[in-house]
């Protein structure tokens, strides 16, 4: 099915077997090296040693140890398992030309001393003679050079983790950060030669976002299974040129990861984003559809309200999105076809709106096309900025209804909303509202109002629709207009209406004394049996919301408890619903 993401092939899988027969080798040889250098020694240490340099003349290197060869044409991404070395006394590690005849032949020599019991990595970066490649943008040195890594680690301190550290070894690229999309900032404000502290991660399946340190646009994006890794290290690496052509046609820019035991993965690059599909079309002949991404059957009946969760999807090419009737045959079948190229780590809302034949239906007040289409909004956020709140984005998808505010209490959640118009996201606390929709040129008159039970969605993203028809004869009987919520999963919730247009709208449909009061109000519907009682604040927010089970035409209640202010009282009774303003003192 096209709309899933389709799975990599684990990072072992990936390496190349000869390179790994050709690494072992090596590391072999540096075994049996210090095997004889550390005898005698009863401090020791052990070393990762990682290659990491792009310039083109030292693709292949031979190493040193105090004069003594011991990696024969190291490659470049290469690296060892961690070796035991002597600790306490001066090492000289000297990198020369491949096939080297001597240790005379070193182009740098290092000299370190390593701490008894510890662990190390040493990573080969930079430039032979920077004159000759492209300089780095932060202003940093790019002279080829030893970072030195210590209290390493091979193994996780969590089982179920994996922990790396993040090296930024690519000479012209700048500072960045680097970020496990939809979970965390991983790497903030990297630039080159600087490492992190070791980050440890449930072992998963990530995306990694490369971005500027300043932060988007997104330069590039990386596939990083973990999964297979729990328990385990690696030092992830920046390595190569972002720009070939200017260093020397030296190796491109790539993400590279290398394992305690010297395995050398190479993170494979993706570009994807993520995308919710809406079915708000209130045409009856589109009640159920066919969805076909690029020719193929995605969604079979997709029903008119309702919607998928976010799904993975690839960015950077064209993607063909085809409506069907329901059970239709083939893609062959049709009826509009709407073409989208998605951007990177972005996210999205396609909203299925409109009806096929705008003729037979009433037209829109504000002389807005009502044609079936496609509505693609972009940053769409699949969970609240803050775990407390809820943040609502609201789509005016109603093809009859005029331009309207949205008010909870007094305060105005949209202003001037016409027909496909989409707001901003709102961020409210998560509590239970009533929202009043009003016309955009009166706001006196309240058209209707629904309830928004909110308080148990905090931490959740929502859309918020207006969907169906005002006049339902007037547009082949389809569903009548109501709002809903979508939620990131999928989940729809259709709003409850509250009042509407037909609902009695009077102050003196029932009498509500003392007003104002400190403790206690008594309601007297006179004669009419109240169905159901609500409390609003002035900003929407639900106080009290009952129903009346047994027939009675007063009730009293407590106010003790409530915050002085200004509250509506909405009743709901057998001659229908009325509000009025109450003051707690």
């Amino acid at each position: 099915m096209l709309l899933c993401l389709r799975h990599h092939s684990t990072m072992n899988d990936q390496l190349n077997f000869f390179t790994m027969k050709t690494t072992k080798l090596k590391i072999a040889l540096l075994s049996a090296f210090v095997g004889t250098t550390t005898f005698g020694y009863s401090q020791n240490a052990e070393l990762q040693v990682i290659h990491n340099s792009a310039d083109p003349a030292a693709a292949a290197v031979d190493v040193y140890l105090n004069g003594n060869l011991i990696l024969d044409d190291f490659a470049f991404r290469e690296a060892t398992s961690f070796q035991t070395l002597p600790a306490g006394v001066p090492l000289n590690i000297g990198i020369a030309p491949g096939s080297s005849t001597s240790a005379n032949d070193t182009l740098k020599n290092f000299t370190v001393s390593l701490i008894s019991g510890e662990k190390y990595i040493a990573v080969a970066n930079g430039v032979i003679n920077p004159a000759n490649f492209a300089s780095n943008p932060d202003n940093n040195s790019t002279s080829f050079g030893l970072t030195i890594i210590p209290n390493a680690k091979t193994s996780a301190t969590q089982q179920g983790n994996v922990e790396f550290i993040a090296l930024h070894g690519s000479t012209d690229a700048p500072t960045v950060d680097i970020k496990a999309r939809g979970v965390a900032t991983l790497v903030d404000n990297a630039d080159f030669g600087a490492f992190t502290p070791y980050i440890a991660v449930p072992a998963a399946d990530y995306i990694l976002d490369i971005t500027p340190g300043a932060g988007s646009p997104i330069i590039i994006s990386y596939q990083a299974n973990l999964s297979g890794l729990a328990g385990g290290t690696a030092v992830v690496f920046a390595s190569g040129f972002l720009n070939p052509a200017t260093n020397q046609s030296g190796a491109a820019f790539g993400l590279f990861a290398a394992l305690a035991d010297g395995t050398v993965i190479e993170l494979q690059t993706i570009s994807q984003a993520r995308l919710q599909v809406i079915h708000n079309a209130a045409d009856p002949a589109a009640s159920a559809v066919d969805i076909y991404v690029n020719g193929d059957l995605t969604l079979p009946d997709f029903g008119f309200r309702t919607a998928t969760p976010y799904l993975s999807l690839p960015a950077g090419v064209p993607i063909n999105i085809g409506v069907a009737p329901g059970s239709s045959m083939s893609v062959n079948d049709t009826l509009k076809n709407f073409t989208v190229t998605l951007e990177n780590g972005e996210t999205y809302a396609a909203i299925a709106n409109g009806v096929l034949n705008p003729g037979s239906f009433v037209t829109n007040p504000d002389g807005r096309s009502t044609g079936f289409t496609l509505l693609l909004q972009n940053q769409m956020k699949e969970t609240a900025d803050n775990a407390s709140d809820v943040n609502i984005r609201v789509v005016h998808g109603a093809t009859d209804a005029p331009t309207v505010d949205v008010f909870a209490g007094v305060l105005e959640l949209v202003n001037s909303a016409a027909y496909t118009d989409i707001t901003p996201y709102l961020t409210v606390p998560a509590a239970d509202y009533v929202l009043d929709i009003k016309p955009a040129a009166d706001n006196s008159v309240t058209v209707a109002s629904y309830s928004a039970p909110l308080s148990g969605l905090a931490g959740k993203s929502i859309t918020v629709l207006a969907s169906g028809f005002l006049n339902e004869t007037g547009n082949n009987n389809g569903q009548a207009f109501t709002l809903i919520a979508v939620l990131a999963d999928g989940t729809v919730l259709p709003l409850e209406l509250v009042t509407s247009i037909n609902s009695i709208e009077s102050t003196n449909s029932f009498s509500l004394y003392p007003n104002p009061s400190s403790d206690q109000i008594l309601i007297d519907t006179r004669s009419n049996e109240i169905k159901s009682i609500q409390v609003v604040d002035i900003f929407g927010k639900s106080i009290l919301n009952t129903n009346i089970l047994n027939a009675q035409t007063s009730t009293i209640l407590d106010v003790t408890n409530w915050e002085s202010g200004m509250y509506e009282v909405i009743i709901s009774a057998a001659n229908g619903v009325s509000r009025t303003k109450f003051i707690k003192i």
